[in-house]
């Protein structure tokens, strides 16, 4: 920027002036003011009458927000001082929200007292570019800066280069994301991340502001979820409905997966933000199939041979559960302990005369192990019903005196 000169207007002046009174005018044109620019003072002799002339001859030019005393506009007289303070904008923090200000101040320090007198505490936040971070003011004129990085707070004279030169002669790595913001030294110690006693041993050291870096990382957490099936019964018409239900298809379990943004500063979570949440895998349904075709009553004839009543005793008929409930009533076994043979039977065999398990040998509507047992109650026990229902009622009442007794047992062991 070139200087404005105007020497040879005031040389004439000053020629006139010498001509009208002699040495003495010319005396009284000179003058010797102070200048202070941001801090850096210097001595300076003019012939301008006014601030704004003097410092045009300084070439000292001035934006519209910078701060000049006196008024350009006022007169310039021997010994006065000019102070000029350039602004410059900054962001400034008050916890929740950042603001970009103008302050007309030479160092931060200055900057936070100034910014301070709004209410609250404030922090001036540095700009970051990679892995380097500047502010455009001084960090203390008058003092000491403390340094609070990764749990340690160290206080250093030297910090006249500001604070990516400070950070670096303490070999203070940054990444991208990382926080570095000036603040008040009295104010570390109302933050729950930083020691008490290194805020104080700052404060002893005769700091007032504190270059603090905060490690700010940001990551994605997935997390996956179980999600349960349900059970749901279908129908089928060709399947008897005597037989109980049946699985068609085993269910199974989905998977709900979910997607959350995790920032956390110095380790203390600021922002859980979900992403997403979605099922990635869906539940497949336990499906039962239910029969409904009715069972046609089965006759069955059985001679007196078969079983060791007398010929005297009617021989029972009708479909396999009547033939039963007939032949369980000439014991004495009906109403509850009827229920109990039902439920027992139906356990174990379906009521089928033809039940077989192929794992343990059993067979047949009681489920004789081995099946050949039934063979005391007739040669015919491995196909005719009412052999089979013989055996077993001799076998509940010898062993467990009545079906109730024989079902109670069934469900508390699983067998009986």
């Amino acid at each position: 920027m070139k200087r404005r000169r105007r020497w040879p207007l005031v040389a004439g002046l000053a020629a006139v002036a010498i001509a009208a009174s002699g040495s003495v005018a010319f005396a009284e044109a000179r003058k010797t003011v102070t200048l202070d620019i941001d801090g850096t003072v210097k001595t300076v002799t003019t012939y301008s009458g006014s601030v704004q002339g003097m410092l045009d001859s300084q070439g000292v030019r001035l934006g519209e927000r910078d701060v000049v005393a006196p008024g350009t506009g006022a007169e310039l007289a021997d010994g006065d001082q000019v102070v000029v303070r350039y602004a410059r904008q900054v962001t400034m923090s008050d916890g929740e929200d950042e603001r970009d200000v103008w302050v007309t101040v030479t160092d931060a320090a200055e900057a936070l007292t100034t910014l301070a007198e709004r209410g609250g505490d404030v922090a001036l936040v540095a700009s970051r570019s990679g892995d380097r971070a500047s502010l455009p003011l001084r960090l203390n004129d008058d003092g000491p800066v403390a340094v609070v990085a990764d749990g340690k707070t160290r206080v250093i004279e030297d910090h006249a280069d500001g604070v990516d030169s400070v950070l670096s002669d303490l070999d203070v790595e940054l990444d991208k994301a990382d926080l570095v913001s000036v603040v008040p030294v009295a104010t570390l110690a109302k933050d729950k991340t930083i020691d008490a006693k290194s805020a104080r041993t700052a404060e002893k050291a005769g700091a007032d502001v504190a270059v603090q870096v905060q490690r700010v990382e940001t990551k994605k957490v997935t997390r996956k979820l179980v999600v349960g099936y349900d059970t749901r019964t279908t129908t089928d018409s060709s399947r008897y409905e005597d037989l109980g239900k049946v699985v068609k298809t085993d269910g199974a379990k989905g998977v709900r997966t979910r997607v959350v943004l995790v920032r956390t500063v110095d380790g203390e979570v600021v922002l859980r933000k979900e992403l997403s949440d979605k099922v990635t895998k869906k539940p497949v349904d336990r499906v039962l199939v239910q029969g409904t075709k009715e069972r046609p009553a089965e006759k069955v004839a059985v001679e007196a041979t078969t079983t060791k009543k007398s010929t005297s005793s009617p021989v029972p008929s009708g479909s396999v559960k009547q033939i039963a409930q007939q032949m369980a009533a000439s014991r004495g076994w009906s109403g509850s302990e009827w229920t109990c043979l039902d439920l027992l039977w139906e356990r174990e065999s379906g009521w089928n005369y033809q039940a077989a398990n192929p794992s343990s040998g059993a067979y047949g509507i009681p489920q004789a192990l081995p099946g050949s047992k039934m063979g005391s109650a007739g040669s015919d026990w491995a196909t005719n019903p009412a052999t089979q229902i013989e055996w077993g009622l001799g076998y509940i009442a010898d062993r467990y005196g009545t079906p109730c007794g024989a079902w109670g047992h069934s469900e508390s062991v699983g067998w009986y």
